[in-house]
């Protein structure tokens, strides 16, 4: 397949913008605004430079010893049913590289020295894309994007089930599809829950105007609209900086840096939208006919994500499981940061789904590859029930005998007969990150030693232990002499003090950035892998000076309600600035007929809902398409000026003071170095 280019979701800024509002006071607005979306593209920064140390050889190669790399189901599986794979790139309109097809060549052969070869063999199985038939009038896309894309054929045209991540890979996806299976139109579209790699994409399937037009339903679980709108709003710039180190977004594609992710190759960061469901799945099990296909739905809120579903079809002999089942072990606390999931309440959806899949003879997930045959789905079922039962239970018995997290995550090991199942490896989630996040679905993240209630900050407790040390040379002396001995985890722990401590030492910086290289080839999880190179770039090139391009949310923030942007803007508020000042303005949205009254009182800043308040300070009107472009940062200030569709009454300077009092968040912190 050639290049393909799709246009992005963003418009052109209206001719008119801003005229009754000073130029400072539109910047200041503006500022706030796009704060709240952490706004701009992380530059690149680089790849590992160093190679296998003798000890990584050694490790790794002990790793082998654990598991059958031989084994040529994985792959029988991973090729099964293949049609065809593209070639080309996807870029968006501006040129940016989305997705490149042939990235990920180099996975195929033996692990290099550099890799895991657990997680080799695991990238080397997604790294089959393309599009595969599942089992009659089943489809999915692999590798367009980090999920999948299934294609149910119903009567009329395709059901779309998880449309991507951005318009332009799910759009590229479809394309190819009808390209080898027939040009059929979209009949339903399905969201099986509210992450956005599964319904980001939703536009380049199938536009708000075509499913209004065409009725075409959309189907999704209860709560999908209020979770996939509000994910990241509140902590977006810091979940959004976070997961560039998870995914590994800037490194090189090659066997010193990006391999994989462990649900698929990687994530495009394009366009993203979204479709609002018209028909949500409410009941623990519910049946529905899309397009003359039976479906039974089978709701599962609050385990992987949310709002989430899984679904049989019964006549195909079929069934989806979503993100529930993948073929790797999920994270119940990703490291990019998100609520803690329920591994019980996990567990016990699985059993739920050991009678869903009575009859199926095909399990497809909506990342990574298929399971055939009734007896392998039992027992993969089986496999990830007691996987997330087995670290629950005995995170909760250590926990009751008094370990902390740390102790925990140290002494828990798999049982044989589950480590030896490939699909509940730590490809993705990671053993030890999970039971800590166990531990802390139950305690918190405090540990109950009185020494962690109030313990010293990083770079001040940094500074005493090297005075303890006798200075940062004796420290660097000290890692250095670890580092020789492949002692990496001890290493990493001196060279963070010497770093946070004496931030000048380059020796200090380099030789952590070497720790990490090795410890992030050793890693079995795509994830730490990912964050221990990216955390190497950064120690050597510094962080990126850009922070997640969220521009290209147009269409998504567009659905999401007023009230997420307003909490995250209050959740922004600096605090000490604002003490003392009570200060209040009216928002309206004109176009909505929507207000809102904002103030601040005790440095806490409220809204509410109402008509305007007559003892406002100053009141600000504007359109929801102004709103949404401020928030996505793609309104400028020369064009709003000239706009009669924002203006402000009242104080002009109580404005800019209420809006400076909001932080503005890019999303550049530094993370492995002060």
């Amino acid at each position: 397949m050639s290049s393909h280019s799709f246009a992005k979701l963003t418009t052109a800024p209206p001719a008119r913008a801003l005229r009754r509002l000073p130029a400072p006071l539109c910047t200041t607005l503006l500022a706030s605004f796009i704060a709240l979306s952490g706004c701009g593209k992380a530059d690149g920064v680089g790849g590992a430079t160093g190679d296998a140390s003798a000890a990584t050889v050694a490790a790794n190669a002990e790793a082998a010893k654990a598991f059958n790399l031989a084994d040529p189901q994985g792959m029988e599986d991973a090729r099964r049913g293949f049609i065809a794979r593209p070639t080309g790139q996807i870029r968006g309109a501006d040129g940016t590289m989305l997705i490149d097809f042939e990235a990920f060549r180099f996975v195929e052969g033996p692990a290099p020295p550099t890799v895991n070869p657990l997680l080799w063999r695991h990238a080397t199985l997604n790294a089959q894309i393309g599009l595969f038939k599942v089992t009659d009038g089943i489809y999915q896309l692999r590798g367009f994007d980090l999920a999948n894309m299934t294609l149910i054929r119903g009567q009329t045209g395709w059901i779309v089930v998880d449309p991507l991540t951005a318009r332009e890979t799910s759009a590229a996806a479809l394309a190819f599809a009808r390209q080898h299976l027939g040009d059929k139109p979209v009949s339903a579209v399905i969201f099986t829950h509210s992450h956005i790699d599964h319904f980001g994409g939703a536009q380049g399937v199938a536009t708000t105007q075509e499913v209004a037009a065409r009725k075409i339903p959309v189907v999704a679980p209860v709560g999908f609209i209020e979770e996939a709108t509000s994910e990241n709003v509140m902590a977006g710039p810091a979940m959004g900086r976070r997961s560039i180190y998870q995914f590994g977004r800037d490194l090189p594609r090659d066997a010193r840096g990006l391999v994989d992710t462990g649900l698929g190759k990687n994530l495009a960061y394009g366009n993203f939208g979204i479709l609002v469901p018209n028909q949500l799945i409410t009941e623990p099990a519910q049946a529905l006919t899309l397009d003359g296909v039976h479906f039974i739905f089978h709701n599962v809120p609050g385990a992987e994500a949310p709002a989430e579903l899984t679904f049989s079809l019964p006549d195909l002999k079929a069934y989806g499981g979503a993100e529930n089942m993948s073929q790797t072990l999920h994270n119940l606390l990703p490291v990019r940061g998100a609520k803690v999931r329920d591994a019980l309440r996990w567990s016990e959806y699985l059993e739920q789904a050991l009678e869903q899949v009575k009859g199926a003879e095909v399990y497809f997930g909506q990342h990574n590859w298929p399971v055939w045959g009734q007896a392998r789905i039992r027992e993969f079922v089986k496999m990830q029930r007691d996987v997330y039962k087995y670290m629950h239970d005995q995170t909760v018995r250590l926990m009751n005998a008094g370990l902390t997290p740390r102790e925990i995550a140290e002494r828990i090991r798999l049982p044989a007969s589950l480590a030896a199942y490939p699909a509940v490896r730590g490809y993705y989630g990671d053993l030890r990150h999970n039971v800590k996040a166990v531990y802390q679905f139950y305690m918190g993240a405090y540990d109950g030693n009185p020494a962690n209630l109030n313990p010293l900050p990083p770079v001040e407790s940094a500074r005493r232990y090297l005075e303890l040390a006798g200075g940062a040379d004796k420290a660097l002396a000290a890692a250095q002499a670890a580092f020789d001995k492949g002692d990496y985890r001890w290493a990493a722990e001196l060279l963070n003090h010497v770093v946070f401590g004496a931030p000048d030492s380059k020796a200090a910086r380099e030789l952590l950035a070497r720790t990490y290289e090795q410890m992030g080839y050793q890693s079995e999880a795509a994830s730490w892998r990912n964050s221990y190179l990216t955390a190497a770039a950064e120690l050597r090139n510094g962080p990126p000076k850009k922070g997640i391009d969220r521009a290209g949310a147009i269409e998504l923030l567009k659905e999401t309600p007023i009230e997420r942007f307003l909490e995250a803007m209050a959740a922004g508020l600096d605090g000490p600035a604002a003490e003392g000042k009570n200060l209040k303005i009216n928002l309206v949205l004109s176009d909505l007929g929507a207000s809102y009254v904002l103030w601040i009182e005790n440095a806490v800043l409220h809204f509410r809902k109402a008509p305007p308040a007559a003892d406002a300070h100053a009141t600000l009107t504007l359109t929801q398409p102004i709103f949404i472009k401020m928030v996505a940062g793609t309104a400028g200030v020369k064009d709003t000026l000239l706009s009669d569709d924002l203006k402000v009454d009242g104080s002009s300077i109580d404005l800019v003071r209420f809006f400076s009092l909001i932080d503005k968040a890019p999303g550049t912190f530094a993370i492995v170095t002060r």
